[in-house]
């Protein structure tokens, strides 16, 4: 891990999507050749790949 500064996020969610994020956690475990694999890694990997999207779909919508 990178030495970045880290906040703490306490957060309620469904059963079933912490179910869901177990599943993933699993899945990245599995595939990927990292190592140990935590909860905090999948979603900082979700968040950013999102986060990448969604900037490629405005500026996408921007040229139109």
């Amino acid at each position: 891990m990178s030495k970045e500064e880290r906040i703490q996020l306490n957060i309620r969610i469904m059963k079933e999507t912490s179910q869901k994020l177990d599943e993933i956690v699993e899945y990245y475990q599995n595939n990927t050749k990292l190592g140990r694999i935590y909860k905090a890694d999948v979603l900082t990997d979700i968040i950013d790949k999102s986060y990448e999207l969604m900037k490629k779909q405005i500026s996408m919508s921007k040229k139109f």
